[in-house]
Order: structure tokens, then C-alpha cells, then sequence
């Protein structure tokens, strides 16, 4: 008798156990709180059939409190299991202060390639701590009506570029480009790192500056300021206060005829369905000449280090590396393209467009996004003053080219 309810107490047991284990709960912590009916409704569900029995919760915090907080919450024990990764340097010092796992060798990760995983490598390349989730592209939406009434094609190289530009300034209905510089950011992530790249060969000169190689003060570099400068004569009037909003609205209302932009706007416009719109890449120099974008590491997911539920936590990234999700969330998440290697056929035909860029476009990130940010002056700051300027017409490009590079030399060794 004693013997069967010691049987029976131990077969409780481990019913206990396995029910606890299979009432395992996630939390997701993330910025993109607008994606949160997306993965209440859409994806976690789909994980959730073929893995049963494991709950998600998708807990977002506001973009601007987001680092803070997670910091916050890692360092007291009380962060989520798996967490939404900045690129870069964010995500690397959580890495470094033990708070995330190394994923090299974890399932899902081998179906992304080497160029994926950069932003989230420690700079030898040895440990990865995120896996890629998206990208984000930069290059021009145009306003396809406005380009049929005044006869205009989509421009392919610089000098077609500056006449549609020129030829949208003279029909005095329309202003040429929906872009002020009151925020300043735009004029560094979007048209800087955008429109330079074909300057400076993208990675090549990236890498370049990087390993000291390089100085911002070279021709390729204040060349692609000189560009820069040029594209700010065709802003509206008013343009220095002109924020992103009123430019948003001044291509949204059919007031411009080309909007400079990341593929993140795509969904903003969509809720339009009277705009019709189409996209381009920067114009090359000239034609013939090798195209470079701005295909920018902008997501990725991490395994908290102290989680709970790590067995889950991997079941979940492993699905994070499957052709489902980048299906799933590069169509609902219009404009976040997933950075895996899965063939992905994109629905929406403006965001198809600027995917197919890939196919004959040599990726590259955002020029100061990799070790050039680590110290001061900050150059993402500079950066975005000193584009604003240039735009303005205010700062030539070779005083542009100076004052970065002597900013640059103050604390970078191998500028020195």
C-alpha cells in the first residue's frame, strides 16, 4: 500500500511537472509597439500551432524608453525571455554585461547569411547575440499621377535625376521633393546615407573609414556632400522648419512629386489608397555605373541570458529563422524586409519594388552605424547637423568633409 501511493505521489509528480513545463509563458520585449496586434492576432499564433502548449506574450515599450528600461529590467532580473535587438552598439553592450546568449550554432540561425549578422557580432565577428529579424531600405517614393501629367519617368542616373527635379520646379504646381531639415535626422539617414553610398562604393568605403583607410575628407566623400547640396535647391521654401510630419503630409496630400524616404513609410501612405505611388533607388553617377543601397540592419531578437524558459525561448528563435515568419512579417509588417535567405514573394507592389533592388544592388548600412558612434563629439549628432546645413545651402561640402573628420580624429585612433 505504501509502496503504490508512493507510485502514485511520484506519477503526480511528474503529470505536475509536464503540465508546468507545457504552461510555460514568453514574454517578447520589443519597441515596435504598433506591431503588437500582429503578434497577438497573427504571429504568435502561427507559432503556437505547431508548437502547443507554449504561451507568448508580446509586451512592447514605447520606442524612446525602450533601451532604458530593458537596461533596467536585465540588470534587476526581471526582463523578458526574448528581446528585440538594436543593431550595433545597444544590443552589443547588453551582450558584453552578460545579459544575452551567444547564438552561433542555434537552429534558424544557418539561413542567414554572414552580411545579416554583422550588426549584431561582436567586432571580431566571433559571437553572435541577436538573431536578424528585418532591414529597412532607403531611396525615393514618387507620385505616379504628378510624374503622367508631366511626362516624367523614374530616374535612373544623376543628371535624369536633376532634370524631373528641375522639370517639377518649373511647372510651378508642385514642389519638386517633400523634405525639410527642422528634424535634422532625415537629412542624415535618409538622403546622406542614401544618395553617398554610390559614392563611396558602399561597404568599401564604409570599411575603409573604419579600418583608417579613408577620411571623410576624400573626394568620394565631399563629392556626395556636393550631390547633397545640390538636392537642396530644389526643398520648398521654409524647408529649415519643415519637419517629417509636414512632409509626410505634403506628399500624402499630392503637394510634391517625390518623397525621400525608408521603406518604413510604405504602410504610412498605403492608408491612402487614392495615392498612387511608385519608387526608385539613388540614381547612379552615371549609366553603367555599379548601384549601391542603403539596406539597413534594422531588427533582430536576443535570448535574455537569465531567462526561465530558455528550451522555449530556442523553439520560438528557431521559428523566427523559418521561410514562415519572414513570410508572414515581411508582408504584414509592410516595408521591414526579413534579412534570412528564404525566397519571400512581397505582395505589396511598391514594397516588391524596392525589395527587387537587391537583385542588382550591392547592399550596404547606414555609413556611421558600425564603430563609428563609440565617441565624442557624438558622430550621429554631427552628422545630422551638419547634413541639415548642407541641405540648407549653409555648409559647403568640404566644410562638411572638415568638421566630420576633425570630430572623427578626436577619438578614433586610426584617423589619427
Amino acid at each position: 500500500m505504501q509502496s503504490f501511493r508512493m507510485m502514485r505521489g511520484a506519477a503526480l509528480c511528474t503529470l505536475l511537472a509536464a503540465t508546468g513545463a507545457q504552461a510555460a509563458t514568453l514574454t517578447i520585449e520589443s519597441w515596435r509597439v504598433d506591431d503588437k496586434a500582429l503578434w497577438e492576432t497573427v504571429l504568435i499564433p502561427a507559432f503556437q500551432k505547431k508548437n502547443p502548449g507554449i504561451e507568448v506574450k508580446f509586451a512592447p515599450t514605447a520606442p524612446t524608453e525602450y533601451d532604458s528600461s530593458l537596461t533596467a529590467r536585465l540588470a534587476g532580473g526581471t526582463g523578458g525571455d526574448l528581446l528585440a535587438c538594436r543593431p550595433f552598439d545597444v544590443s552589443l553592450s547588453l551582450y558584453k554585461r552578460g545579459h544575452l546568449d551567444k547564438l552561433d550554432g542555434r537552429a534558424g540561425m544557418e539561413n542567414f547569411p554572414a552580411s545579416a549578422k554583422v550588426a549584431w557580432q561582436t567586432d571580431n565577428g566571433k559571437d553572435t547575440f541577436c538573431m536578424p529579424v528585418a532591414s529597412v531600405m532607403h531611396g525615393f517614393l514618387y507620385n505616379k499621377k504628378i510624374f503622367q501629367e508631366l511626362k516624367l519617368q523614374a530616374p535612373k542616373t544623376e543628371d535624369e535625376f536633376f532634370k524631373v527635379l528641375e522639370t517639377v520646379k518649373k511647372s510651378g504646381k508642385y514642389a519638386p521633393l517633400a523634405l525639410g531639415t527642422a528634424d535634422q535626422w532625415e537629412a542624415n539617414q535618409v538622403i546622406f546615407t542614401s544618395i553617398g553610398a554610390n559614392y563611396w562604393k558602399g561597404e568599401e568605403g564604409r570599411q575603409a573609414l573604419i579600418a583608417g583607410k579613408a577620411k571623410f575628407t576624400d573626394p568620394q566623400f565631399v563629392a556626395a556632400w556636393d550631390y547633397e547640396a545640390k538636392v537642396g535647391s530644389y526643398l520648398s521654401k521654409g524647408a529649415s522648419a519643415q519637419t517629417y510630419g509636414d512632409s509626410q503630409n505634403q506628399f500624402a496630400l499630392g503637394k510634391a512629386a517625390i518623397y525621400p524616404t525608408g521603406s518604413w513609410d510604405i504602410s504610412y501612405f498605403n492608408q491612402d489608397p487614392a495615392l498612387e505611388m511608385g519608387a526608385f533607388p539613388p540614381p547612379v553617377r552615371k549609366a553603367g555605373d555599379k548601384c549601391y543601397i542603403s539596406d539597413h540592419t534594422d531588427i533582430g531578437m536576443a535570448v535574455n541570458a537569465k531567462s526561465k524558459n530558455k528550451a522555449e525561448a530556442y523553439k520560438f528563435l528557431a521559428w523566427l529563422g523559418s521561410q514562415e515568419f519572414a513570410d508572414i512579417y515581411t508582408n504584414k509588417v509592410t516595408g521591414f524586409f526579413s534579412l534570412s535567405n528564404h525566397a519571400i514573394t512581397v505582395k505589396d507592389p511598391v514594397a516588391r519594388q524596392m525589395i527587387g533592388w537587391r537583385a542588382s544592388c550591392a547592399s550596404t548600412i547606414r555609413l556611421n552605424a558600425q564603430v563609428l558612434n563609440r565617441g565624442e563629439p557624438s558622430m550621429e549628432n554631427e552628422l545630422w547637423n551638419v547634413n541639415a546645413q548642407v541641405l540648407n545651402g549653409k555648409l559647403s561640402g568640404k566644410d562638411a568633409a572638415r568638421q566630420i573628420q576633425a570630430g572623427f580624429a578626436k577619438w578614433y585612433k586610426p584617423q589619427q
